[in-house]
């Protein structure tokens, strides 16, 4: 079967360079003319070797914000007239695709129909460019987490996938959209691909876009466009049934049996994981309806800002203090972050991932099949997980931000549980961070920790690690959408003074400085090096600062400044975060003069 291809020109658009979590940029930015067009064009070509987009089968999902249905009929007809080719140079201005492996005898005789010559230098054409992208895997209306993309792309052996999210950043037809790419092992496609694709945005001249119609996304089923097929099917199946492979559900269930009066509340803040927690939380462990909030995914995420943080969701926040609800979750717009509270008790994500090492083997059956084989931190998180692997015994890495670079490492078999201080956590079941994953790793380990001792509360658990590590105290100052010249020449101002030492051995306040640098990672993999990771002040008692910009806005710059101090002093372990760190937090400031390159007083946001 042949489909025409209609080939637009189109010229290329500035800034189309993909960050650590994809392009991301405002909804009006993408409606322009051609400019999601050529972004996924350029996607399709980047396609690493071996195959690249040649017979690709790729994951195709989002978060169900605004834009979505239109970004997915346009991946279908770039996918669609991904295989183009050309006959003899007289008929060029005809254009088909051909969806499948012809041999140069078909290729005849289907040219031969169609009354054109072909020239040997054309079958070796038709044959490198015909039948690349063959099979998509969609969402049912587009809807896919981040967690549950990475999962399909393993499960089917997929090339890879296209991710239509901006993760936690506002949605709506005034606020933003993304692309990512993820690669063949599920994980975020790695600086050579993300490279290639922008080359390919500063040069790109035209489209080939099938004329084909609008795909139903709406149905669950199969659709056969060509040699192209469109598989739409159910958004949470497959994820939920990996969760149940990891988790002892039956555990579970009887935990909430056996504590009747037990409440836990999920808020899936309107976005995708809405339907997922639902699914497992109502369906699966037989909590009543009322156990999940905000769970239809909404094109604005209901106006609100899906990031699961105190600042953010603080009608989630609210409720548990105000109901007294035992245990209390959140997960952002795309599914991969997640936060962990209850009453008189916010766990940081920090803390998080490391409490979820220390318990892994004992609390979760995937760990007890399979091991503990490391540990990692992302270099702005607080270094609680190291103890843990200090005192387990177990390899533990420092990486610059960036899932990816956790992915490398679970490849290798060195790392199985990881996490970011930006609310990411996860494990080696996946290659993506999984916000519903940590929130039943937590639920497993307070079923656990109950065993022991009826009544024990997040809190009890954070207290119980606590005298056995110690506490690090850690917090997280976010100044969004800052001017991006002031903020990059406040960056500018601590690199020099790196480089002339002029900190070093420097007091401020009671701190003295011990170390400053640039962090700077050589992947012990593939021995790739990433310079330029963030400013790294550490003082003589070890407390520390760090400040970076990060890259996952869609317009300014965000600064980020994190201070981090350890105490071992039982008296402190109940403390108020801000309280104890408030020393050092007005030193960072002095030591960075953020108020004076940026103009802001206070930070956006304090997690």
């Amino acid at each position: 079967m042949s489909v025409s291809i209609k080939t637009v020109p189109t010229k290329p658009y500035d800034g189309q360079k993909p960050g650590t979590s994809g392009l991301r940029k405002r909804v009006k930015i993408f409606q322009q003319e051609n400019y999601t067009e050529n972004f996924i064009q350029a996607t399709l070509e980047a396609i690493p070797e071996p195959g690249g987009a040649k017979g690709a089968t790729l994951v195709i999902g989002g978060d169900g914000r605004f834009y979505i249905p239109e970004a997915l009929q346009i991946i279908t007809k770039l996918s669609a007239g991904a295989g183009e080719f050309y006959a003899s140079p007289e008929h060029r201005g005809q254009l088909y695709t051909v969806f499948d492996v012809m041999s140069v005898y078909k290729l005849l005789a289907y040219a031969k129909g169609l009354s054109l010559r072909i020239c040997q230098h054309d079958i070796f054409a038709l044959e490198a460019m015909a039948c690349r992208v063959s099979k998509l895997i969609v969402g049912q209306n587009g809807i896919l987490s981040t967690p549950a993309a990475s999962n399909l792309i393993r499960k089917y052996k997929a090339t890879g996938g296209i991710l239509l999210t901006a993760s936690h950043n506002p949605g709506g037809p005034d606020n933003d959209f993304g692309i990512k790419y993820n690669v063949a092992n599920g994980g975020p496609a790695p600086e050579s691909v993300t490279n290639k694709i922008y080359e390919i945005t500063k040069t790109i001249k035209e489209l080939h876009i099938a004329d084909i119609p609008e795909v139903d996304f709406t149905k669950i089923g199969s659709t056969t466009i060509g040699g192209l097929t469109v598989d739409v099917i159910n958004s949470t199946d497959d994820y939920v049934e990996l969760m149940k492979d990891i988790f002892d559900f039956d555990l579970l269930r009887n935990f909430f049996k056996s504590n009747a009066n037990y409440r836990m509340l999920f808020d899936g803040m309107n976005g995708v994981t809405g339907p997922y927690g639902y699914h497992i939380f109502v369906k699966e462990l037989g909590l009543p309806e009322s156990s999940v909030m905000n769970f239809k995914p909404l094109p604005d995420f209901g106006g609100g800002h899906p990031d699961p943080n105190l600042t953010y969701a603080h009608d989630l926040v609210e409720r548990v203090e105000k109901e007294g609800i035992d245990f209390g979750a959140a997960s952002d717009g795309d599914g991969d972050r997640n936060m962990i509270i209850g009453k008189g008790a916010f766990v940081t994500p920090s803390d998080s991932v490391a409490i979820i090492a220390h318990y892994a083997k004992a609390a979760i059956p995937y760990f007890q099949k399979n091991g503990v084989h490391g540990l990692a931190r992302s270099m702005p998180t607080s270094q609680a997980v190291d103890l843990v692997a200090k005192k387990q015994g177990l390899e533990y890495f420092e990486v610059p931000t960036g899932w990816k670079f956790f992915g490398n490492l679970m490849d290798a078999g060195r790392c199985s549980v990881c996490g970011e201080e930006s609310f990411g956590t996860g494990s080696d079941h996946i290659r993506e961070k999984d916000g519903l994953w940590a929130i039943l790793a937590w639920l497993s380990i307070i079923a656990y920790v109950n065993k022991e001792k009826l009544g024990s509360s997040v809190h009890d658990v954070l207290q119980l690690h606590y005298k056995v590590y110690g506490r690090n105290f850690f917090s997280r100052y976010d100044y969004e959408e800052v001017e991006s010249k002031g903020a990059e020449e406040m960056v500018d101002r601590l690199r020099s003074q790196i480089q002339s030492g002029e900190l070093k051995g420097k007091k401020f306040g009671d701190f003295t400085v011990a170390l400053i640098d640039d962090f700077e990672y050589k992947d012990p993999i593939d021995n790739s090096v990433s310079k330029n990771q963030g400013i790294r002040i550490v003082f003589e008692d070890g407390s520390r600062i760090v400040i970076r910009l990060s890259g996952t806005g869609s317009q300014g710059a965000t600064v980020r400044l994190y201070v981090e101090k350890y105490s071992n002093n039982t008296a402190e372990y109940d403390a108020d975060t801000q309280k104890a760190l408030k020393p050092l937090i007005d030193q960072a400031l002095i030591i960075s003069q953020l108020k004076e390159y940026t103009g802001r007083d206070k930070p956006t946001v304090i997690t």
